[in-house]
């Protein structure tokens, strides 16, 4: 689901602490898939009317697309009174009284539909929207969707919902979600025939945006919750079991393809991996924004390959007949193969970070990658080093700056890794600003992960050098009931790695 730009209280509506995330140095645990009991108490809990969600500050908001996901996914194994008030919840507005979640309109409906799909809402009551020329708009933005996920991009369309709205068309609602904090969902509905991972599904937006609500003009807050909530019903055509991580930053990337101006993801860039490299990549986070920030591993992934490598992923992601039924990051690795295998791609997306405005369009308004270790090296002080441990699939830098007095363009500047074993994928790369620009330089790590590295150092040119350490591995023991990577842990957590840099003078003449 889209995220708040503002909320609070939901400490206490939810019965969670500590939404903000944690800093790199505080790696959250990933959250554990829920049971089935779990699954239908974090629905009740996230939408239940009796405890309105005040806003006044910037804070987490409920995974209200990814729990109806997990409710819909439990059903099978819930008991006969659990799946009746489990089906309530994840009925339509439409259904009236019978949908448990609050959302049932209490009065008749209107339709209007156009192309691909039709817009429901009521006239009256608190859900009514503000006008019909608010409805066109809706109706008008959300072909405009469809027309970029699934015409112009090539992703699958949503799963037919067998005329469950009235006819063939996908179908979306207005209710008034903002009390609530909630900007809009999608869920699974019915599972498509003869497939176990393919649904169908409808969504639900809030009536109006208003601005008082949600602290931005409601065009924008529609634009970008059409254009991610539209994209989870397409990955419902893809797996809905999908790992939680890439489902939602795949989602938050799309805003970019659809809605690139409104710039609203920027918020969650210092909790993804520009902000905070040490936390996984695969991190889902229910108390946190890590899966959103990390919208920007796509963003780096298509600039360089192009806008299909993620279609591409989420093909091989994919559960229907052709398609590679593997789990998040097996479907990453296989796509990036070709361009030079994960590792070295991940390698310069860690890179990236440390200069966005270098490396992305709209860099220059990121944040940067934070270091863990910064020195200025001098003529009496010539040496440091430093020692850190890194989690499976991120990353952690160093600075260092030559002293003004380093003036002669012949300063060099050693650096020697000492990593992990070659098996568990460490990589290194050390990126220097200079006065003209950047230079980048690998650094080879042989099989027990040492390697060294020389390059310039004189002040007269270089600002400074930045080396990159990255936990590169990909290996998971699976189906531990985590929410990493194939509900894996990571064979390869928290590797040591030492660095050492050392500011070689001039040779004499």
């Amino acid at each position: 689901m889209r995220r708040p730009l503002v909320v609070v209280a939901l400490t206490a509506a939810l019965g969670l602490s500590g939404l903000l995330p944690a800093t790199a140095s505080e790696a959250p645990e990933p959250s554990a898939p829920s049971s089935p009991a779990q699954a239908l108490a974090t629905v009740q809990r996230l939408l239940d009317l009796s405890a309105p969600l005040a806003r006044t500050a910037r804070t987490g908001r409920p995974e209200v697309s990814l729990a109806m996901r997990d409710l819909f996914a439990a059903l099978p194994r819930l008991d006969d009174a659990d799946r009746r008030t489990a089906q309530g919840y994840l009925a339509r507005p439409t259904d009236g009284a019978a949908d448990g979640l609050g959302d049932g309109y209490t009065v008749p409906a209107k339709k209007k539909c156009r192309n691909h799909l039709c817009i429901h809402w009521v006239p009256t009551t608190a859900d009514a929207p503000p006008s019909t020329a608010w409805v066109k708009k809706n109706l008008s933005f959300m072909n405009k969707v469809w027309r970029v996920e699934v015409r112009k991009m090539g992703y699958r369309k949503p799963v037919s919902d067998r005329h469950r709205g009235g006819n063939a068309k996908f179908d979306v609602y207005l209710k008034e979600l903002g009390s609530r904090g909630i900007y809009g969902y999608c869920t699974p509905e019915r599972r498509a025939p003869g497939q176990k991972w393919l649904a169908s599904g409808y969504c639900v937006l809030d009536n109006d945006f208003a601005e008082a609500q949600y602290g931005a003009p409601p065009v924008q807050s529609l634009r970008v919750t059409g254009a991610h909530e539209f994209f989870h019903a397409v990955q419902f055509a893809y797996d809905y079991g999908e790992d939680p991580w890439l489902m939602e930053s795949t989602a938050t990337w799309m805003e970019e393809r659809v809605a690139d101006d409104v710039n609203d993801n920027r918020q969650y860039l210092p909790y993804g991996q520009v902000g905070a490299p040490g936390q996984a990549l695969d991190l889902f986070n229910r108390q946190g924004f890590n899966q959103y920030g990390n919208w920007t591993f796509f963003e780096y992934l298509s600039h360089r390959f192009g806008l299909g490598v993620v279609k591409q992923i989420w093909a091989r992601a994919g559960a229907y007949r052709g398609a590679g039924h593997q789990y998040s990051t097996t479907a990453v690795k296989g796509v990036l193969k070709k361009h030079g295998g994960f590792g070295s791609v991940y390698r310069g997306f860690a890179a990236a970070n440390t200069a966005p405005g270098h490396y992305y369009p709209e860099g220059k308004a990121w944040p940067v990658a934070p270091t863990f270790a910064g020195w200025t090296l001098t003529h009496d002080a010539p040496r440091q080093h430093a020692r850190t441990t890194i989690s499976h699939m991120s990353s952690r830098n160093a600075i260092v700056r030559p002293a003004a007095s380093m003036k002669d363009k012949r300063w060099r500047l050693r650096v020697v890794v000492d990593g992990p074993a070659g098996k568990t994928e460490p990589s290194a790369y050390v990126l220097s600003k200079t006065k003209r620009g950047f230079n980048g330089t690998p650094i080879r790590l042989n099989g027990k992960g040492k390697g060294h590295a020389l390059v310039g150092f004189g002040a007269s040119r270089v600002v400074w050098a930045k080396v990159v350490l990255v936990n590169g591995s990909t290996r998971f023991s699976c189906w531990h009931r985590t929410s990493w990577s194939c509900q894996g842990k990571a064979r390869d957590d928290q590797e040591g790695f030492a660095v050492r840099v050392t500011a070689v003078p001039p040779r004499k003449k």
